[in-house]
């Protein structure tokens, strides 16, 4: 699982990247590619943490990627190092842009690139398969050949494959194409402190099927560098609940399909990620793989189940809200899980 991270030149992305994952993307030696991994925040899993008093603390992340993408061939390095990624986060300048239309381009200069590259390689496979005779074509590439055309007619629309209405089945059959549009992507407009609200009115312009988060880099570089208390000082001084960039970071989170379960002690609270809709072996298999291989049961309370007890283990019990599951449980976000297994 990894988030790209794109933007055109001085859009901020770097600094965004810095912002959240605490790596100086700007520092890496003259690196292509910086990787690094953001916290997902969450209050229930710091409630857990304040109950338990763990030696160690371990909370759910999310793995970005920035590309310095810079020389005669910048696009080459973003496609070569970002193709296989899960997700794109897409900032947009909207402090040095601060027309909605001159953003706007911005923002389709970069989606007609990849929407471009889409393009080229369904043509390119097409000119190939029409070259072949029906029957030597392998059963997978007729089935991905189905698809193709009623994409490159997507593309030639100038819209993403995102907005195609693939199935989940068609994506996993077209998976080996390794397309930019269609991976989920969270576009974030990085506006100036004094123009807050230039992400809604780009939101309103823009009429995306993409979400869109605003944020202001500026000030949210000076938030990443406070402790905790000056933090919520701050925040309370311009009347926001939070920095915009945990929001980011959990838009991020819940775009690559994750949930994230949490098993608890006062050696460990640990948030576990997770596809959603896995089963209770699979989930087991995060922990270690004996986990998922002899797997017996899961012993499960969900969180506001145990909140609702007042934060007891012993009291959800008593009160007959800790379950039991079997191999087919389809584990939920939030639960707390103790798995049962024997090797």
């Amino acid at each position: 699982m990894e988030m790209g991270i794109l933007g055109l030149p001085q859009s901020g992305k770097s600094t965004l990247f810095e912002i959240m994952t605490g790596v100086k993307s700007g520092q890496s030696h003259n690196e292509t590619v910086v990787r690094g991994q953001a916290s997902v925040p969450d209050e229930r899993f710091d409630k857990l943490v304040e109950i338990y008093k763990p030696a160690k603390v371990s909370p759910a992340k999310v793995p970005f990627v920035d590309v310095h993408a810079v020389g005669e061939h910048p696009w080459e390095a973003i496609r070569q190092n970002l193709s296989g990624t899960d997700g794109i986060l897409h900032i947009v300048d909207g402090f040095s842009l601060p027309d909605i239309q001159l953003s706007l381009e911005a923002y389709r200069k970069l989606e007609d690139e990849l929407i471009l590259s889409d393009l080229l390689i369904i043509e390119k496979k097409l000119e190939r398969l029409a070259k072949m005779p029906k029957k030597a074509i392998p059963q997978q590439e007729a089935a991905q050949n189905e698809l193709l055309s009623g994409l490159k007619e997507c593309l030639e629309a100038g819209k993403p494959l995102r907005t195609a209405g693939l199935t989940p089945a068609e994506v996993f059959t077209l998976r080996s194409f390794s397309f930019w549009t269609i991976k989920p992507e969270l576009v974030v407009v990085n506006v100036a402190e004094d123009n807050l609200s230039f992400a809604d009115q780009f939101a309103a312009e823009a009429k995306l099927s993409e979400p869109i988060m605003g944020i202001c880099c500026k000030i949210e570089a000076e938030l990443a560098g406070l402790d905790a208390a000056d933090q919520k000082e701050y925040l309370d001084s311009m009347g926001i609940a939070e920095p915009a960039f945990g929001r980011i970071i959990r838009a991020a989170f819940s775009l690559l399909g994750r949930i994230s379960f949490f098993t608890v002690g006062e050696d460990e609270v640990k948030a576990w990620v997770i596809p959603k809709e896995t089963k209770a072996p699979k989930a087991a298999g995060t922990i270690h793989n004996d986990f998922e291989r002899g797997f017996i049961k899961a012993e499960v309370m969900h969180y506001d189940d145990f909140m609702a007890c007042g934060g007891s283990a012993a009291a959800v019990k008593s009160a007959g809200r800790l379950h039991l599951e079997g191999k087919e449980y389809i584990v939920k976000d939030g639960d707390i899980i103790t798995f049962r297994f024997n090797v």
